[in-house]
């Protein structure tokens, strides 16, 4: 009996061929829920995002709740989803956003379904504002336009960690049969137990970063003007009301890119951390209407890419370690103005993630409050954001070097909207003194230590080639013993996230958590450098991250950028040696 008529085409198609290989990729191995919840290409069979399998995650979901929440039909559940879609399979977030709420409706739990698009963020918004049990946005981000995806949050407001993503691994596996009604999505429209959370959040969302914003004179009067573009994903019609709340100009919204379109039809990646290319049609925009600035979200709006036009007619692309250096100053900044009380900054908190520049340790460590590095990701971050707040400390940031920034404790996850328009009310501010992001930043430097930072990775399909590389690392002079130099550089300190090893520690224990299935290694050099390798949790990827940390005085850019190139190349040539493993280099 076939309940998606597309899908089943396809499978019946490949038998009738004979297609033993292509049924293999189809039906060989289920997608793997983690603690980023879901991710793959929609499509047919059990390795795909399709009707069949989002019911049998979401039935997984639904018991694994019932399990650890006693009152989870009182509080219920908040689901959102993007614009992707997919003709060929007949899938959609918004189907899949359905199929998921009919699921929890038929088992008495009631649901906040948005009726309509949304960012990503207004989800964990959701959770925490309504005290919801848990919250899933169907969206795969910045991901091509074939994938979709499936991220979850817990009662906390925050992205799910272990051991949550086994649990519901566990309860997926064994509730795979779909439950009576599972498919017949029109249910719930009758449904007492259906709420659209929509317009109460649309007013709720804007009212709370308000808080973020403290020059609403300035911005009624500024002359400044920004380009946005949310890259044919949601993101439009939110920022322009972000900018309503703060009282700023409405941005001149890229028309090609404004509208959701799951084809994504002016980029080659809808990644706007992939730099200028995503960009081409921002800068005639910004040309033709005389704006300095560009702000550009991802397709479900949690990141935000900055670009400003330098005095040589140039645009500068921010990379997101140095807009986490900006706004971390800025937020501080605007703290410290509105807290005459001295003795408040002992509570005060900012967080980035081990392999982000570590600005803000160097701002804590002159300014006096606390700086903690978590794992790499946002649900770490959220986590440790939620565990202080609890014990009444205020954390006022946490960035990522994925252009990823929590700017507002309203959202405990990464925010490319409020993160836009607290950008935009900065540079507005920075306007009335005659200064540039650009000049700002490196005042900011200036003032804290020069931070500069490279990264890149490598595409690799095979895992046996990467465990080899990781393995070639730790056993690099011999048997267990880890590179003593790296080139010309000298190691001076050695830390596996992987097996929980940390040469810096009195026991030699990594103080944070470890995990046996993702490959990480953290080198600190002789000269002030730190690389960390790691691989990659949603693709075929081992990324590399450097830093170069000088501490104030050390003015001399072009020096430390060329010994900070040296050390990239050193990694590059001894620890990757991309010809022998055939490794596939980042093409810009």
């Amino acid at each position: 009996y076939q309940q998606n008529p597309k899908t089943y085409a396809i499978v019946k198609q490949l038998l009738a061929e004979g297609n033993a290989g292509e049924l293999e990729k189809y039906f060989g191995s289920r997608m793997e829920f983690g603690t980023a919840g879901l991710r793959a290409a929609m499509g047919a069979g059990i390795s795909h995002m399709n009707d069949l399998t989002i019911i049998q995650t979401t039935q997984g979901f639904c018991r694994y709740l019932e399990k650890n929440f006693s009152d989870l039909k009182k509080r219920g559940v908040v689901i959102g989803f993007d614009a992707r879609a997919h003709l060929s399979s007949g899938g959609s977030s918004k189907r899949f956003a359905r199929l998921a709420a009919n699921t929890f409706i038929s088992q008495g739990v009631p649901v906040y379904l948005f009726s309509d698009i949304v960012p990503t963020p207004f989800v964990p918004y959701t959770v925490t504002h309504l005290k919801l049990c848990a919250g899933i946005m169907v969206t795969a981000s910045h991901n091509p336009k074939q994938d979709n995806g499936y991220k979850v949050y817990w009662e906390n407001g925050a992205q799910i960690i272990s051991p949550h993503d086994k649990g519901i691994s566990q309860a997926i596996e064994e509730n795979q049969e779909p439950w009576p009604q599972a498919w017949d999505d029109k249910l719930i429209d009758s449904s007492l137990l259906l709420h659209d959370p929509y317009a109460m959040v649309n007013k709720e969302y804007f009212k709370d970063i308000q808080k973020q914003c403290f020059y609403r004179n300035i911005n009624k009067e500024t002359n400044l003007k920004f380009v946005h573009t949310s890259v044919h994903g949601v993101g439009h019609k939110f920022v322009q009301l972000a900018f309503k709340a703060f009282d700023l100009s409405p941005p001149f919204a890229v028309p090609e890119q404004k509208d959701p379109d799951p084809d994504f039809p002016t980029v080659k990646y809808p990644n706007p951390e992939e730099g200028k290319g995503v960009l081409t049609l921002s800068f005639a925009l910004a040309e033709k209407d005389g704006a300095r600035i560009i702000l550009a979200n991802d397709p479900d709006a949690d990141r935000l890419a900055v670009a400003e036009k330098q005095e040589s007619g140039e645009w500068k692309v921010f990379s997101g370690n140095e807009l986490g250096a900006l706004l971390g100053w800025w937020i501080f900044t605007c703290w410290k103005n509105n807290n005459r009380d001295t003795r408040a900054i002992k509570d005060v908190y900012m967080l980035s993630s081990t392999v982000s520049s570590k600005i803000l340790r160097a701002i804590a460590l002159k300014e006096g409050f606390h700086f903690e590095e978590t794992l790499t990701g946002f649900k770490w971050m959220g986590n440790r954001a939620k565990q202080l707040m609890d014990q009444g400390k205020a954390v006022l940031f946490a960035f990522e070097e994925a252009i990823g920034y929590m700017c507002c404790p309203a959202v405990l996850d990464k925010d490319g909207v409020s993160a836009a328009v607290i950008t935009a009310e900065m540079a507005s501010f920075l306007a009335t003194r005659n200064l540039s992001l650009s000049q700002q930043l490196k005042a900011v430097y200036d003032e804290y230590g020069f931070h500069i930072t490279k990264a890149s990775y490598f595409i690799c399909h095979d895992p046996k080639v990467i465990q080899q590389l990781f393995d070639n690392l730790r056993n690099f002079d011999g048997k267990n013993t880890y590179p003593k130099s790296c080139g010309r550089f000298k190691v001076s300190g050695i830390r596996d996230l992987t097996t929980g090893y940390d040469s810096s520690q009195p026991d030699q224990k990594a103080i944070l958590p470890t995990s046996k299935s993702s490959q990480m290694i953290t080198f600190t050099f002789a000269n002030g450098g730190v690389a960390t390798m790691r691989t990659s949790g949603t693709e075929p990827k081992i990324k590399y991250y450097s830093e170069l940390c000088a501490p104030p005085g050390h003015s001399d850019v072009e020096q430390l950028k060329k010994e900070l190139d040296e050390l990239v190349n050193a990694l590059e040539k001894h620890f990757f040696q991309p010809e022998k493993n055939k490794l596939q280099r980042k093409t810009e």
